[in-house]
Protein backbone atom coordinates (compact mmCIF):
# COMPACT_ATOMS: atom_id res chain seq x y z
CA UNK A 1 0.00 0.00 0.00
CA UNK A 2 1.19 3.46 -1.06
CA UNK A 3 1.36 6.26 0.92
CA UNK A 4 -0.10 9.16 0.01
CA UNK A 5 1.56 12.64 -0.06
CA UNK A 6 -0.03 16.13 0.13
CA UNK A 7 1.69 18.47 -1.81
CA UNK A 8 1.66 21.33 1.59
CA UNK A 9 3.90 18.33 2.43
CA UNK A 10 5.87 17.58 0.16
CA UNK A 11 6.81 21.63 -0.32
CA UNK A 12 7.63 21.13 3.12
CA UNK A 13 10.32 18.29 2.91
CA UNK A 14 11.36 19.39 -0.78
CA UNK A 15 12.45 22.82 1.15
CA UNK A 16 14.00 21.29 4.38
CA UNK A 17 16.02 19.56 2.25
CA UNK A 18 16.91 22.17 0.53
CA UNK A 19 17.97 24.44 3.93
CA UNK A 20 20.17 20.76 4.91
CA UNK A 21 22.14 21.03 1.80
CA UNK A 22 22.50 25.22 2.01
CA UNK A 23 23.54 24.83 5.59
CA UNK A 24 25.54 21.59 4.80
CA UNK A 25 27.75 23.43 1.94
CA UNK A 26 27.69 26.87 4.38
CA UNK A 27 29.75 24.47 6.84
CA UNK A 28 32.13 23.37 4.08
CA UNK A 29 32.53 26.83 3.12
CA UNK A 30 33.22 28.03 6.73
CA UNK A 31 35.65 25.20 7.19
CA UNK A 32 37.76 25.41 3.67
CA UNK A 33 37.93 29.48 4.92
CA UNK A 34 38.86 29.03 8.05
CA UNK A 35 42.00 26.56 6.60
CA UNK A 36 43.13 28.74 4.46
CA UNK A 37 43.12 31.61 7.34
CA UNK A 38 45.29 28.96 9.19
CA UNK A 39 47.67 29.12 6.25
CA UNK A 40 51.06 31.02 6.35
CA UNK A 41 51.21 33.69 4.23
CA UNK A 42 53.81 32.14 1.80
CA UNK A 43 51.32 29.22 2.19
CA UNK A 44 48.11 31.54 0.78
CA UNK A 45 50.28 32.58 -2.11
CA UNK A 46 51.14 29.72 -3.05
CA UNK A 47 47.42 28.51 -2.78
CA UNK A 48 46.55 31.97 -4.67
CA UNK A 49 49.10 30.62 -7.85
CA UNK A 50 47.52 26.90 -7.86
CA UNK A 51 44.40 27.75 -7.50
CA UNK A 52 44.79 30.21 -10.62
CA UNK A 53 46.55 27.36 -12.35
CA UNK A 54 43.52 25.14 -11.77
CA UNK A 55 40.88 27.46 -13.04
CA UNK A 56 42.49 28.02 -16.68
CA UNK A 57 44.42 30.94 -15.67
CA UNK A 58 47.55 31.37 -16.42
CA UNK A 59 50.05 33.48 -14.30
CA UNK A 60 49.86 36.16 -16.50
CA UNK A 61 46.02 36.50 -15.95
CA UNK A 62 43.32 35.61 -18.13
CA UNK A 63 43.24 35.43 -21.91
CA UNK A 64 39.90 36.37 -22.39
CA UNK A 65 38.38 38.69 -19.70
CA UNK A 66 34.98 36.98 -19.74
CA UNK A 67 32.79 40.23 -19.46
CA UNK A 68 29.02 39.23 -18.99
CA UNK A 69 30.20 36.05 -17.64
CA UNK A 70 28.69 34.88 -14.32
CA UNK A 71 30.52 31.27 -13.94
CA UNK A 72 34.53 31.61 -12.97
CA UNK A 73 34.75 28.21 -14.38
CA UNK A 74 33.30 29.58 -17.77
CA UNK A 75 36.15 32.01 -17.53
CA UNK A 76 38.89 29.67 -17.61
CA UNK A 77 37.57 27.43 -19.79
CA UNK A 78 36.87 30.11 -22.91
CA UNK A 79 40.07 31.21 -22.00
CA UNK A 80 41.55 27.78 -22.93
CA UNK A 81 39.14 27.29 -25.58
CA UNK A 82 39.97 30.53 -27.30
CA UNK A 83 44.22 30.44 -26.22
CA UNK A 84 43.74 26.69 -28.35
CA UNK A 85 41.59 28.30 -31.21
CA UNK A 86 42.33 32.11 -32.00
CA UNK A 87 45.87 32.59 -31.59
CA UNK A 88 46.38 35.51 -34.06
CA UNK A 89 43.55 37.20 -32.62
CA UNK A 90 44.37 37.52 -28.86
CA UNK A 91 47.05 40.05 -27.72
CA UNK A 92 49.65 38.88 -25.63
CA UNK A 93 48.85 39.77 -22.02
CA UNK A 94 51.05 42.33 -20.16
CA UNK A 95 52.94 40.56 -17.47
CA UNK A 96 51.89 42.34 -13.93
CA UNK A 97 53.63 39.89 -11.58
CA UNK A 98 57.30 39.47 -11.03
CA UNK A 99 59.87 37.64 -8.96
CA UNK A 100 62.62 38.98 -7.69
CA UNK A 101 66.14 36.49 -8.40
CA UNK A 102 69.11 37.35 -7.03
CA UNK A 103 72.46 36.09 -9.18
CA UNK A 104 74.96 36.51 -7.10
CA UNK A 105 76.52 38.60 -4.86
CA UNK A 106 79.59 39.84 -2.84
CA UNK A 107 80.67 37.91 0.05
CA UNK A 108 81.36 40.48 1.97
CA UNK A 109 77.88 42.02 1.97
CA UNK A 110 76.21 38.65 2.83
CA UNK A 111 75.01 39.17 6.39
CA UNK A 112 73.36 42.48 5.03
CA UNK A 113 71.53 40.76 1.89
CA UNK A 114 70.14 38.16 4.42
CA UNK A 115 68.67 40.70 6.51
CA UNK A 116 66.98 42.31 4.05
CA UNK A 117 65.77 39.14 2.44
CA UNK A 118 64.28 38.69 6.17
CA UNK A 119 62.70 42.54 6.08
CA UNK A 120 60.35 41.54 2.68
CA UNK A 121 59.76 37.47 3.39
CA UNK A 122 58.37 36.08 6.31
CA UNK A 123 61.17 33.72 6.14
CA UNK A 124 63.42 33.06 9.76
CA UNK A 125 67.65 33.83 10.06
CA UNK A 126 68.12 29.90 8.84
CA UNK A 127 65.94 29.96 5.91
CA UNK A 128 66.73 33.58 4.71
CA UNK A 129 70.12 32.62 5.04
CA UNK A 130 69.82 28.80 3.27
CA UNK A 131 67.92 30.97 0.59
CA UNK A 132 70.94 33.50 -0.24
CA UNK A 133 73.65 31.03 0.09
CA UNK A 134 71.81 28.77 -3.21
CA UNK A 135 72.39 32.12 -5.52
CA UNK A 136 70.88 32.01 -7.84
CA UNK A 137 67.54 31.92 -6.21
CA UNK A 138 63.86 33.42 -6.54
CA UNK A 139 63.79 35.22 -3.10
CA UNK A 140 60.49 36.56 -3.65
CA UNK A 141 57.80 35.22 -6.15
CA UNK A 142 54.15 37.18 -7.38
CA UNK A 143 54.82 40.64 -6.67
CA UNK A 144 53.74 43.72 -8.19
CA UNK A 145 56.46 45.60 -10.58
CA UNK A 146 56.83 48.74 -8.07
CA UNK A 147 57.79 45.95 -5.39
CA UNK A 148 59.98 44.31 -7.39
CA UNK A 149 61.85 47.72 -8.27
CA UNK A 150 61.89 48.76 -4.71
CA UNK A 151 63.73 45.59 -3.46
CA UNK A 152 65.85 45.32 -6.53
CA UNK A 153 67.54 48.85 -5.62
CA UNK A 154 67.92 47.78 -1.76
CA UNK A 155 69.59 44.76 -2.65
CA UNK A 156 72.27 46.09 -5.60
CA UNK A 157 72.88 48.96 -3.35
CA UNK A 158 74.11 46.30 -0.71
CA UNK A 159 76.05 45.04 -3.76
CA UNK A 160 73.92 41.79 -5.10
CA UNK A 161 73.46 40.87 -8.75
CA UNK A 162 69.61 40.87 -8.68
CA UNK A 163 67.26 40.21 -11.90
CA UNK A 164 63.18 40.76 -12.56
CA UNK A 165 61.40 37.57 -13.86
Amino acid sequence: MMARIVPKSLTRIISHSRNYCAATQTQKLERVADEILSLTKRERNDYAVLLRYKLGFDKYGPAITGIGSSSVTGVGAGARAASAGAGSDVKAAEKVVFDVKIEKYDASSKIKIIKEVRGFTDLGLKEAKDLVEKVPTVVKKGISKKDVESIMVKLKDLGATVVME
